[in-house]
């Protein structure tokens, strides 16, 4: 047999099997319990002004707080990493180790709880503002270190380049060297958002009134209140709404930079 007959062969089998399981699965599958468990329309047209208005309102709005809050703080820190002065080096490094070591979820329950307790501190914005101060802090550290290796990627000869026509380290950092790095990290970037947007999810654990609640909340507590499961498949359809066009944005990206480069 030849070769490319076996690969055709071993292709055929591959795809025969893959077909034997979906079909199996979906012969087992008790539609008629999962239709009346997760997709009952009279509920979906009941929760869906209120899921989109405030649920999918608030998710994006805590995502965008969360992302340009950790973009901020994560350019701080990824400056301080590559500083020349030690203390300065060192500050970053365990900043940047422990929040991306610590749980997201127990970030944001010190935050909340611990911090106000503890130095008497209350965040601005109550419960939710202290868990959004949580997510930043997280963002910030995992941003710092992309921000870093986008510096670090930038060719030396743009910095003696910038340095030559007489600029100064600062400016050279913030007019040639940054926009050069974040060309370069656009695309983890644009994951960061999307793992951003589905850590808004964590926030339940500092609570939520009708109006701050978040789509996985809302979702759960609208699957308490009508015993079905519905909700929970309309938030996932939401969330996947807008990571998709997301992701899809990214591979886009990562393949024009591939082909620029």
């Amino acid at each position: 047999m030849r070769k490319t007959t076996r690969r055709r062969l071993s292709r055929g089998v591959n795809y025969a099997i893959f077909l034997a399981v979906v079909v199996i699965v979906v012969a087992a599958m008790d539609w008629e319990r999962v239709a009346n468990q997760f997709f009952r329309l009279d509920i979906a047209r009941e929760q869906l002004p209120q899921i989109i208005t405030i649920a999918l309102k608030n998710t994006i709005l805590f995502t965008l707080i969360a992302f340009f809050g950790g973009l901020v703080l994560g350019i701080v820190m990824a400056l301080l990493k590559l500083s020349q002065v030690g203390p300065y080096r060192w500050f970053a490094t365990a900043y940047i180790e422990v929040f991306r070591g610590v749980p997201a979820l127990l970030t944001i329950f010190a935050m909340a709880y611990i911090v106000p307790i503890g130095l008497g501190v209350q965040v601005p914005g109550g419960q939710i503002g202290a868990g959004l101060l949580g997510l930043i802090l997280v963002a910030s550290a995992y941003m710092a270190e992309v921000i870093r290796a986008g510096i670090q990627a930038v060719p030396k000869g743009q910095t003696e380049a910038a340095r030559s026509l007489g600029m100064s380290p600062a400016r050279t950092m913030f007019w040639v060297v940054l926009p050069q790095g974040f060309r370069i990290i656009i695309p983890p970037m644009t994951n960061e958002f999307v793992l951003l947007l589905k850590d808004t999810s964590l926030l339940f654990i500092v609570g939520s009134t009708v109006f701050t609640k978040e789509l996985t909340t809302f979702a759960r507590d609208a699957l308490t209140t009508n015993a079905n499961g519905t909700p929970l498949i309309m938030a996932a359809m939401l969330y996947l709404l807008v990571t998709i066009p997301l992701t899809r944005l990214v591979a886009v990206l990562e393949r024009k930079m591939a082909r620029t480069r």
